[in-house]
C-alpha cells in the first residue's frame, strides 16, 4: 500500500499534502465508498461475537445482529450528505461544531468521539488478541500470533486517508471471499452437512438435545427468541454510538459529491451481509455438529469461556474445513482488525490536528505544520491505544463487553451532533448540557438494572443483555427528550451559510496567501469556476438527500418491523422448505454484497487501471493533471485538464481581451 500511495503521487498527481492526506481531495468515488463503510463496520466482534449469537439463539441472532447495527449506516447517509452540502471545505465534522457553537461545545463533543474511537481501537486491537484464541484450535507447531499495528501505521502514514480507502477495499474482497468459500462448502460440498435440508435436520435435533431458553419450542429455527430480540436492541444502541465516531463523517467528506449517497446506502446494505452470512453459516454450523465427532470439543459443549471468545467460528471452521477453515478465520480476523484500525486513526489524527492542535494551539497553522502534526499523532495513538489495549486485556475485559457498553458511553451526543446540522434552532447550552446528563442516566441504569437482576456487579452481570439493553436506550433516548427541552428555554436562529466559512487548509509550504490573482479577469474566471462547481454539487446533494431520506426510512422499517415482528409474533419454526428458502436469501445477499464491493470500485476505477496498463507494457507514462478545486491558483487553474462545466463558454470573451 505505501508503494501504491507513492505511484498515485508520481503519475497521477496526487501530492500527499494535509488536505490529500486527511480529505482525499474529496474525490472518493462510490465504490470505495462503500467498501470503506463496509470496512469501519467491520471489527472483531462482527466476525466472532455475531457467530457466537448465531451459536446461542439460532437464526435469530445473526439476523438481529445485522439488521440492529446496520440501520445506523442508512440513516448516517442523511448527515452524511447535509454536512458535505453545507460545510463542503470541512476537514471534519466537528470544525463546524466550534464554528457554530465555540469552544465550550466543541470540547464535549470533541471528548465523546475521542472517547468513542479510543473505545474501537482499543477493541480491535482486543479482538485481535483473540487470534491467539483462535489458534488453540490449530496444533501446536501452526500457532502464530500476526496480529500488530505497525504495518497499519506505516501505509497510514504514506499515504493517509486514501491509502486507509484501498486497503478497506483489498481486505473487504477477502473477507466476501473466504465468506462466500465457507457458504459454499456448508451447504453444498461438506460430507458432515452438505445441504440445507442436512442442516435443519441437524439443528433439529440439537434443538432436542439441548432446548434454546427464551425460542419458541426451544429451537433454533425459529425468530421468536426473547434473547435475540434483546441483541437487536442492544446493537441498535451499539450501532448508533458509532454514528459519534469522527471516521465516518471522514469517509462522507473524503467522498465524491455525487457518490456519498451511494456509497453509504450500498455500504450499509452491504455490510448486513457479514453478519447475517457468517453467523448463518458457522454459527449454525457450530450449533449442528457440536454433538459429532468431528465438533472440537466432542463429547462436551463448549463451555461459556470459549463462547464469549468468539470460538464458536473457528470451532464451526474446524468441524467442516478441518485446519485450513481455522486458518480463514485467522485471516479474516487480521483483516478486519487491520483495516479498521487504520481507519480509527487517521479520524483520530483528524481529530487531534483540526480540533486540538489548529484550534487551540496553532489556529494559523499551514497544511505543511498540520501534516508535520498528523505525522507525529498517527504513531503515537497506535501506542497509547495498543498500551489501553494490553492493560484491558490482561484485566479480563472483552471486546464484546468494550462494544456493548459504547453506546451507553456515548449515545447521548447522538443527537445534538445530528441536529448541529439539521436544526438551527439548537441552542448551545443542549449541547453540553444534554449529552452529559443522559450519558449519566445511562450508567446509572445500566448498574442499577445489572444491580436488581442479578444482584451483584461484575464484568459478567454487565455483558448480560437486559442491562445493556437499559442503558443503551436510556442513553439514546433522553436527549430526545432533554435536547428540545434546553433548546426551547432559549432558542437559536442559526444562519447555516455561515458554515461555508470553514477554510480549506493552507497546503503551500511558506503559507502566503497565493490565492489572490493578478488581475480582475483572472479573479472573475476563478470565481466563476467556483461558483458553478458549488451549484452542480449542490443540486446533487440536495437531491441525494431527498433519497436518502426515503431509502434510510424505507430500509429502517423493512429490516426492523416488516421481515422479523411478523416471524417473531407468530412464533413461526422454520419448516425444511422455509429454510432451504432462507438459506437461498443468504446466498442472494452474499452474492449482490461481494459483487457490489469488489466489482464496482474496479469499474470505477477502470480509466486508471488503463494508464496504469499502457505504462506496464508500452513503458510510457501518462501523468495525470491535477482537478480544479476551488481556491486554486489562476495560473494552476489554466494549466488543468478539468475546468468546471460552462466556465470557459462564460468568460472566453474577457479572457481573449486580456490576452489569457
Amino acid at each position: 500500500m505505501s508503494m501504491v500511495s507513492l505511484f498515485l503521487s508520481k503519475y497521477f498527481a496526487e501530492k500527499q499534502d494535509s488536505e490529500m492526506f486527511m480529505t482525499a481531495k474529496h474525490t472518493v468515488k462510490t465504490g470505495l465508498t462503500a467498501s470503506a463503510v463496509v470496512s469501519s463496520w467491520t471489527i472483531a466482534t462482527t466476525l466472532l461475537s455475531s457467530t457466537s449469537y448465531g451459536y446461542s439463539y439460532g437464526v435469530s441472532g445473526p439476523f438481529w445482529y445485522g439488521a440492529g447495527a446496520s440501520v445506523q449506516i442508512l440513516l448516517f447517509s442523511v448527515a452524511a450528505i447535509e454536512l458535505k452540502r453545507k460545510a463542503p471545505n470541512a476537514q471534519t465534522f466537528l470544525q463546524i461544531a466550534k464554528h457554530r457553537y465555540g469552544a465550550p461545545a466543541h470540547i464535549i463533543l470533541s471528548c465523546y468521539s475521542l472517547l468513542y474511537q479510543t473505545i474501537t481501537s482499543v477493541s480491535l486491537l482486543v479482538g485481535g488478541s483473540a487470534e491467539p484464541i483462535v489458534m488453540l484450535s490449530l496444533p501446536e507447531e501452526n500457532r502464530r500470533n500476526d496480529s500488530n499495528s505497525v504495518t497499519q501505521v506505516i501505509y497510514t502514514l504514506c499515504g493517509g486517508i486514501k491509502a486507509t480507502f484501498l486497503t478497506d477495499w483489498v481486505h473487504t474482497v477477502v473477507i466476501f471471499v473466504i465468506m462466500l468459500m465457507s457458504a459454499f462448502v456448508v451447504y453444498s460440498t461438506s460430507s458432515v452437512i452438505g445441504s440445507s435440508d442436512k442442516m435443519w435436520e441437524l439443528l433439529t435435533t440439537a434443538s432436542e438435545l439441548h432446548p434454546v431458553e427464551g425460542n419458541a419450542e426451544g429451537s433454533y429455527l425459529t425468530m421468536r427468541s426473547v434473547e435475540g430480540g434483546y441483541i437487536g436492541l442492544v446493537f441498535v444502541g451499539a450501532g448508533f454510538a458509532a454514528a459519534v465516531d469522527s471516521q465516518l463523517f471522514q469517509k462522507a467528506i473524503a467522498s465524491d459529491p455525487a457518490g456519498t449517497l451511494g456509497g453509504y446506502l450500498l455500504g450499509g446494505t452491504s455490510w448486513f451481509t457479514i453478519p447475517f452470512v457468517l453467523a448463518t453459516t458457522f454459527g449454525l454450523t457450530a450449533a449442528a455438529t457440536e454433538h459429532l465427532p468431528s465438533f472440537p470439543t466432542y463429547p462436551n459443549r463448549m463451555s461459556s469461556y470459549e463462547v464469549a471468545s468468539g470460538l464458536a467460528m473457528p470451532y464451526g471452521a474446524l468441524s467442516v474445513m478441518g485446519k485450513g477453515g481455522a486458518f480463514a478465520i485467522l485471516l479474516m480476523v487480521f483483516m478486519a482488525v487491520t483495516s479498521a484500525m487504520s481507519s480509527e486513526t487517521v479520524a483520530t489524527t483528524a481529530l487531534l490536528t483540526y480540533n486540538f492542535y489548529q484550534s487551540y494551539i496553532n489556529p494559523k497553522a499551514t497544511g505543511k505544520q498540520l501534516l508535520r502534526f498528523s505525522n507525529f499523532v498517527v504513531p503515537g495513538f497506535a501506542l497509547v491505544a495498543s498500551s489501553i489495549a494490553v492493560g484491558l486485556n490482561h484485566a479480563g475485559f472483552s471486546v464484546s463487553f468494550l462494544i456493548t457498553i459504547s453506546g451507553i458511553l456515548v449515545d447521548s451526543a447522538i443527537v445534538p451532533m445530528a441536529c448541529t446540522i439539521m436544526w438551527s434552532k439548537q441552542s448551545k447550552f443542549a449541547v453540553i448540557a444534554s449529552p452529559t446528563i443522559s450519558s449519566a442516566c445511562g450508567i446509572i441504569a445500566w448498574l442499577l438494572t445489572a444491580r436488581s437482576t442479578e444482584g451483584v456487579l461484575t464484568i459478567a452481570t454487565l455483558s448480560t443483555n437486559l442491562p445493556l439493553v437499559a442503558g443503551n436506550m436510556c442513553s439514546l433516548c433522553a436527549p430526545l427528550v432533554l435536547t428540545p427541552l434546553f433548546t426551547f428555554i432559549r432558542p437559536e436562529n442559526y444562519d447555516f451559510e455561515k458554515f461555508k466559512e470553514v477554510k480549506a487548509a493552507d497546503d503551500y509550504e511558506d503559507g502566503g496567501d497565493h490565492r489572490v490573482p493578478e488581475t480582475d479577469t483572472q479573479a472573475e474566471y476563478e470565481m466563476e469556476a467556483a461558483r458553478i462547481h458549488d451549484e452542480k454539487n449542490e443540486k446533487i446533494l440536495f437531491r441525494a438527500r431527498k433519497w436518502a431520506i426515503i431509502a434510510s426510512i424505507v430500509m429502517t422499517v423493512s429490516y426492523l418491523i416488516l421481515w422479523p415482528i411478523p416471524m417473531y409474533a407468530t412464533s413461526y419454526v422454520f419448516s425444511k422448505g422455509f429454510f432451504k428458502g432462507w438459506i437461498v436469501v443468504v446466498f442472494l445477499w452474499a452474492f449482490f454484497a461481494a459483487g457490489t464491493i469488489t466489482l464496482l470500485p474496479i469499474w470505477e476505477s477502470r480509466d486508471s487501471l488503463a494508464k496504469f496498463s499502457r505504462y506496464i507494457f508500452s513503458g510510457k507514462i501518462t501523468k495525470t493533471s491535477p482537478q480544479v478545486t476551488v481556491g486554486m491558483q489562476p495560473e494552476k487553474i489554466s494549466r488543468s485538464g478539468s475546468v468546471a462545466e460552462g466556465v470557459l463558454e462564460k468568460v472566453v470573451g474577457k479572457a481573449s481581451d486580456s490576452g489569457i
